[in-house]
């Protein structure tokens, strides 16, 4: 049993799990627009979001403690290199308007784990993208709209700028900023109050029905797509519904994988759900 919880721990701490999610995501978009399975930019946004989450998470830890790093931090930095060059691999296969989209992107991941704006910009010591009050959740939702739905399309040669994809990516930008809200609640008594994070301004409560209210019109937004199925409808209605349920059980004194496996889950229901439907 120990070994299992071991190796699910790893599972979770080396972002494979998250990594799954946004390959999910990824997957979704090529579906939901008619487009072949793309084993590259697929491939490749795996492999990108392990080694961008692990560089993001123990960037500073491996700086503080290289001399004297843990098993755990070692074992995930070799992964880590591993997926970094299987990364590479892919990266020359993407089309070059692709590799555009992969340099903003990537700098803004970048800008958002590295202390390289001047400190009169923050409202705290930490010199990150991340440490500006209330910018993090709107750099990940942005970050992850981008990768999982323009990526794979300007990968595909599709028109990025018509009127379902614009909707998509609204869609997508409201859906991670309502998953990270779990998240937000459980880290509220950790975070630094000039993180300015949601639950912080406004409170637990307020934070849910805010969450329920992007939910609903994350829903609504469907309608406005010139091309709209019933699978479509029926897929996204049942994901809406499981993400308010995880949002409004959310405590700040949660289960240990409730946020961090369950509700980072949600995008692998969708992509089944979809796939058992279609």
């Amino acid at each position: 049993m120990r070994i299992l919880r071991t190796i699910f721990d790893f599972y979770i701490n080396s972002s494979i799990h998250v990594a799954l999610a946004v390959y999910a995501l990824s997957w979704l978009t090529l579906i939901q627009f008619n487009i072949a399975y793309d084993e590259n930019v697929l491939y490749f946004i795996f492999f990108a979001s392990i080694t961008g989450y692990n560089f993001v998470k123990y960037f500073g830890l491996a700086k503080f403690h290289h001399r004297s790093l843990a098993n755990w931090l070692r074992v995930i930095q070799v992964f880590s290199l591993i997926c970094f060059v299987v990364f590479c691999y892919y990266l020359f296969k993407l089309s070059l308007a692709a590799l555009r989209c992969v340099i903003i992107f990537g700098m803004c991941t970048f800008l958002y784990a590295i202390p390289v704006i001047p400190k009169n910009v923050f409202l705290d010591k930490h010199k990150k993208l991340r440490s500006i009050s209330g910018l993090k959740i709107y750099i990940i939702a942005m970050v992850w709209a981008g990768v999982t739905v323009v990526l794979p399309l300007v990968n595909n040669d599709y028109d990025i700028y018509s009127n379902d994809v614009v909707v998509t990516v609204i869609q997508r930008f409201l859906l991670v900023i309502i998953l990270m809200l779990p998240f937000e609640i459980r880290d509220l008594s950790y975070d630094s109050l000039r993180l300015a994070t949601i639950p912080q301004r406004i409170g637990i409560g307020r934070t849910k029905v805010v969450g329920v209210i992007l939910s609903v019109v994350l829903f609504l937004l469907e309608y406005f797509k010139h091309n709209v199925s019933s699978k479509a409808l029926i897929s996204l209605l049942v994901v809406v519904l499981i993400t308010i349920l995880f949002l409004l059980f959310a405590r700040t004194e949660q289960r240990k994988y409730y946020s961090s496996f369950w509700v980072e889950s949600i995008p692998l229901y969708w992509l089944a759900l979809l796939l058992m439907l279609s």
